[in-house]
């Protein structure tokens, strides 16, 4: 059976599905697990820079709202790490082996570089269900990590397809 188990989260309210799902798996299989999130600008909630009429000319742009974008990512990637760090203290009062990890970069390629580098056996990763256009345009990470993990994928459903 599974012995590390790498479990991609997101901070939407769906989160708390993916893990319930993984720590299920973890105690039946005696399981450590790696919760994992990927900083990405495509993330449902993540700062957007606004107030720039012109942000294609980058010299335009008022070094206010630069700082202000700053800021809100450093508040977005705390919160996302409190958020792994909550998730990890419930593995652990479970009886649960967890760590954690946060990096920048594009979800699927990160997800899948992570569960190659750690060994992962396992990955347990939430789908919205997105199809037809709203996957052509918004992509599907959980898509490309089924084609392109080294291990087993496991999906959880989260919404309506």
């Amino acid at each position: 059976m599974f012995q590390k188990i790498l479990v991609a989260v997101d901070m939407s309210e769906y989160g708390e599905n993916v893990l319930q799902k993984s720590l299920a798996i973890a105690k039946a299989a005696d399981a450590g697990l790696m919760l994992l999130h990927v900083l990405s600008p495509d993330e449902e909630g993540t700062p957007a820079m606004s107030g720039g009429v012109g942000l294609s000319y980058y010299e335009m742009i008022d070094p206010q709202y630069i700082e202000a974008y700053q800021s809100q990512w450093r508040e977005f990637a705390q919160h996302g790490s409190e958020q792994l760090q909550a998730y990890a203290t419930r593995a652990r009062n479970e009886g649960v082996r967890a760590e954690c990890n946060q990096i920048p970069g594009k979800p699927g390629r990160a997800i899948c570089e992570q569960a190659k580098n750690w060994g992962a056996e396992l990955i347990v990763m939430g789908r919205r269900g997105h199809s037809g256009l709203g996957e052509l345009i918004l992509g599907s990470v959980s898509n490309y990590v089924v084609h392109h993990a080294p291990c087993s994928v496991m999906i959880v459903q989260l919404g309506e397809t």
